[in-house]
């Protein structure tokens, strides 16, 4: 077991409170970690302040520079994310890789934005009033971004807040998820070589009880949240006049069409609902299958499912392995019980060993079930089956949430009706919503949040439109 202290001004510190972070898969205690306080809160507040004025004054190629060392630095280090990513949140170290692969792009898209993020030529003289008149638009950074992330990507949905605020010349404060603080406190360490003010960056373990903190404390200007809407939207409420992004929870659902392409669509749907154990925000969780091919493409479905290699994290052959924790796994097995004592067909899965939740595939549901209208963030899945494509939208439609959806189809007319009517922040034709490259404008409607992720699309969010007119 090692002691990890957080990065606090440039520095590494302690305090008299810490807490466990333990492997979900052997319960083994990995590190304890120190737990900032109240008075050093504050002080994280005060130097990230210092050091927004300090970004305020960098030349582009300066940002630039210090982000692509902090993806070079990412990079030297790969392997060690990896299995730093594997052993605290229990993600297959081969999707570990992958996730590692992608915070390096993440921060080489920041790099690249950040050279070229400015404003517009605003052309006034449309209007009489305007001759004679130049106008502009300029980017202006709001100052300190306090980033809170989930457990399931503990180093890119950090970077997706991290590397978009530096590349718009915000300072951030991160206060990474209490199951996976590891991973972020490497990426400080790999942070303090890249030449950026030092106090860019801090990442700070803290008890939820000293939020009123942040809330409280006006030079914070933005609050950047992942994780669930029940919490994400109470955070919303409590932060006042402040800027706030959210990217909350999902109900991700894939649609198969008779037009499909039977094996892309089955690979990719096993594939979107069983990676890192669903526990996914756009995890696939329902699929709806035309009913031409239903009988055929559920069970292929089920029996793809059986062959998911499981176990430890850290073998490269495991696809599925625990959930973050057995209360996780209690909760996602007591709604598909329930769905089973209510009609619910079990066609595999469902059993509980501890943190594992077997990869668990449902029919003959009612829409109104938990494990079909809620978020489950488990490795289950539904499949029931449509006959008509409006009806397949009404039933993907049919959610409180609205983040991605899936559509397989080789009907151009299915597609065109898919990305009118299907509800999401996004469709993605002929793949499944786990689809994401990070550039992109990631983000959803309805109780999914508001706001977008992908680097450009961060950057803007984190800074204020100033407008200048010159009178010539």
């Amino acid at each position: 077991m090692s002691g990890k202290k957080f990065y606090i001004g440039g520095d590494w510190r302690g305090s008299d409170d810490s807490f466990e972070v333990r492997s979900p898969y052997t319960n083994e205690v990995l590190a304890e970690v120190s737990m900032a306080s109240r008075e050093q809160i504050t002080e994280a507040i005060s130097a990230a302040d210092a050091a927004s004025k300090e970004l305020k004054r960098l030349p582009r190629y300066e940002l630039a520079e210090g982000l692509r060392k902090i993806a070079h630095g990412i990079e030297e280090r790969s392997l060690e994310f990896a299995e730093s990513i594997a052993r605290e949140s229990a993600k297959p170290v081969t999707t570990a890789k992958g996730e590692v692969s992608r915070g390096i792009a993440t921060f080489n898209w920041a790099a690249s934005e950040a050279e070229r993020f400015a404003g517009e030529i605003i052309p006034v003289d449309t209007h009489k009033n305007g001759t004679g008149k130049t106008g502009w638009s300029t980017f202006v950074p709001r100052g300190i971004v306090f980033g809170i992330t989930p457990f399931n990507y503990p180093l890119n949905l950090v970077g997706h807040k991290v590397a978009p605020a530096l590349a718009s010349r915000n300072s951030i404060i991160i206060k990474p998820s209490r199951k996976t603080p590891m991973t972020a406190l490497m990426l400080a360490e790999v942070f303090e070589k890249s030449g950026l003010p030092k106090s860019a960056l801090q990442v700070i373990a803290m008890d939820t009880d000293n939020m009123d903190v942040v809330f409280d404390d006006e030079r914070i200007s933005m609050i950047s949240f992942t994780g669930s809407a029940e919490v994400g939207w109470g955070l919303k409420e409590k932060a006042g006049k402040r800027m706030v992004s959210l990217e909350l929870g999902g109900n991700a659902p894939v649609i198969v069409d008779d037009s499909a392409d039977f094996q892309r669509s089955l690979e990719r749907s096993v594939t979107g609902a069983f990676s890192h154990a669903g526990q996914v925000c756009i995890s696939v969780q329902r699929i709806y299958v035309h009913q031409d091919i239903f009988d055929k493409w559920t069970p292929a479905f089920v029996e793809r499912t059986k062959k998911l290699k499981t176990g430890d994290p850290l073998d490269d052959e495991t696809e599925v392995s625990v959930m973050i924790d057995e209360k996780a796994a209690k909760k996602a097995k007591s709604w598909v019980d329930e769905a089973v004592s209510n009609g619910a067909k079990l066609l595999t899965g469902g059993e509980l060993d501890g943190a594992f939740l077997q990869p668990t595939v449902l029919t003959g549901t009612d829409p109104e079930m938990r494990a079909v209208s809620e978020e489950i963030f488990a490795p289950v899945v539904v499949i029931e089956k449509f006959t008509d494509f409006s009806e397949a939208i009404d039933m993907a439609n049919h959610t409180r949430f609205g983040l991605q959806a899936g559509v397989f189809t080789g009907n151009l007319g299915n597609a065109q009706i898919a990305a009118e009517h299907l509800e999401y922040g996004g469709i993605m034709i002929n793949d499944v919503p786990t689809f994401r490259v990070d550039n992109m404008p990631y983000g959803g409607i309805k109780d999914s949040g508001f706001g977008r992720e992908g680097v450009r699309y961060a950057m803007e969010e984190m800074s204020e439109i100033r407008l200048v007119v010159l009178n010539r």
